[in-house]
């Protein structure tokens, strides 16, 4: 019975625990203390919180497939490498831990085949891993191989890394999407770009952009979230980022959590827990760093002053803003035509009068749906073994 009781413990939560999983317990456990006592964005920081309590309870996933990572992985994201010494493939001798195809490569010495790949994998001649996912684990790597490490993960070290950052080794069977984890379809909600879109719509249905359509003036306001974003853009570059990894977290310094998470997953996903967590928490810390740059900056007389609405939108100028808007800066940024499209789509559901019924929608319950799904799942992306690095 003890024996029994022994075994249960160790493929438990608390067998499986290691102090970084406490860690971003704490952290989760914070984010939900500040929305709750402090009232600072709970809306968002709930959500999130809990998401970090849920990515953080440790498990083996060599048993357990319930995370936002257990899910098969794109084809363009794996690198298959030979561990053979007797590996030969049209011709071509393959040296142990020669990548026998990595998508980064301009050439590969035996092209592009899955299906033979996936036979030397299962023949125990060759691993797949995912380039995207790299596990942190500090190693002392003295030559190339696999090593396992913990809650039944292993990773493929071929050299010493210095960030300490590893592909993950994944199974052909786990590239089955229905072993797949329900927090992995959940979180192709982010990775495929569509929650950042829906949550445009509710804020656009939410916007009221006549202060700005009486004043125009007030649009110069809105430059001052460029000097943010290229302020923080360039200060990665300077820390040694990418420059796909630069913009990801330079977007940052624009308060926008949905268009960082929407261009995260485009340019740098590896960094989408960690430019989410940013992006959100910085916009929840408003209250606490604003106040004292303004009182900085500004004498009390001004800071008592009450902006007053100078002119009104007329209705045929409120109603062609989101029309005439989308055009301008959709030709203009082709990019953010999914973000721009809802977010005036939105605002013309607003504004119409015609769409009473869409437009409380879209500002309730679709967008609290939409906003509980992606804090939950961005939450759940901080798993310590890939979030919690130097």
């Amino acid at each position: 019975m003890l024996e029994t009781l022994i075994d249960y413990l160790q493929q438990s939560g608390f067998g499986q625990f290691h102090w970084t999983n406490g860690v971003m317990l704490l952290v989760g456990g914070l984010f939900i203390y500040l929305a709750i006592k402090k009232r600072y964005e709970p809306l968002l920081l709930i959500p999130i919180g809990f998401g970090i309590l849920i990515g953080n309870i440790p498990y083996d996933v060599s048993e357990l497939s319930v995370g936002v990572y257990d899910g098969p992985v794109s084809e363009t994201h794996i690198a298959y490498y030979a561990t053979s010494d007797t590996l030969q493939i049209d011709g071509h001798t393959i040296l142990p831990w020669e990548p026998l195809y990595h998508p980064e490569a301009e050439d590969n010495p035996v092209g592009h085949r899955p299906y033979l790949f996936k036979d030397f994998v299962e023949q125990g001649q060759a691993v797949m891993v995912d380039i995207q996912t790299k596990l942190y684990v500090p190693l002392d790597v003295e030559g190339p191989g696999v090593v396992e490490v913990r809650q039944g993960r292993e990773v493929l070290a071929l050299e010493a890394s210095a960030d300490d950052r590893y592909p993950s080794v994944i199974d052909p069977e786990d590239q089955d999407p229905w072993g797949s984890g329900v927090f992995w379809m959940l979180f192709r909600g982010i990775e495929w770009g569509f929650y950042p879109p829906l949550i445009f719509l509710g804020i656009g249905a939410l916007t009221d952009f006549g202060p700005l359509l009486g004043n125009p003036r007030m649009i110069l306001l809105g430059a001052a979230a460029q000097i943010g974003i290229f302020g923080a853009f360039a200060m990665a570059l300077l820390f040694g980022f990418t420059p796909m990894e630069a913009g990801s977290i330079g977007i940052i310094g624009g308060a926008d959590g949905p268009t960082a998470i929407f261009l995260s997953a485009k340019l740098a996903p590896d960094l989408l827990g960690a430019v989410a967590l940013s992006a959100y928490s910085y916009m929840a810390m408003v209250p606490i760093i604003q106040p004292p740059i303004m009182r900085l900056m500004t004498s009390k007389k001004e800071r008592l002053i009450r902006m007053e609405q100078t002119a009104e939108a007329s209705r045929p100028m409120r109603i062609l803003f989101p029309i005439i808007g989308f055009l301008l800066t959709a030709f203009i940024a082709t990019g953010a035509l999914p973000l721009l499209g809802m977010f005036f789509f939105g605002n013309l559901l607003r504004e119409s009068l015609v769409t009473e019924r869409l437009a409380k929608t879209a500002t309730t319950s679709f967008v609290d749906i939409v906003t509980i799904l992606l804090g939950i799942t961005v939450g759940a992306k901080t798993q310590a073994i890939n979030f919690l690095t130097p």
